[in-house]
């Protein structure tokens, strides 16, 4: 897949940015050799192949990731911020239906 000036500028519209003719051929440039890039990591053949679930298993059959504590290091404040809130109710802020 390749895109044309066109594309480029059509993106560069729906994007809001404004981009001369030289700044689109640049980026006509940058997009297709990524569109390149990918056609080339897909035309590799991947059969038989096991994903991997971190790039250090590849090394290590027996990876176990560190993982920190799941320990609270912040105090609950809910109720100093509902305190001036004009309506709460079991810990949920209480607004006026607007939809009928």
């Amino acid at each position: 897949m390749s895109l044309a000036l066109s594309d480029v500028k059509h993106l560069a519209i729906l994007s809001r940015l404004e981009l001369d003719d030289d700044q689109a051929a640049q980026t006509l440039d940058k997009l297709n050799s990524i569109f390149a890039l990918a056609e080339q990591m897909q035309a590799v053949d991947t059969t038989g192949i096991d994903p991997l679930s971190h790039p250090i298993a590849m090394l290590s059959d027996d990876l176990t990731l560190r993982l920190r504590e799941d320990i609270v290091t912040e105090h609950n404040h809910r109720v100093d911020y509902q305190q001036p809130a004009p309506a709460t109710q079991d810990g949920l802020y209480l607004v006026p239906k607007v939809i009928e």
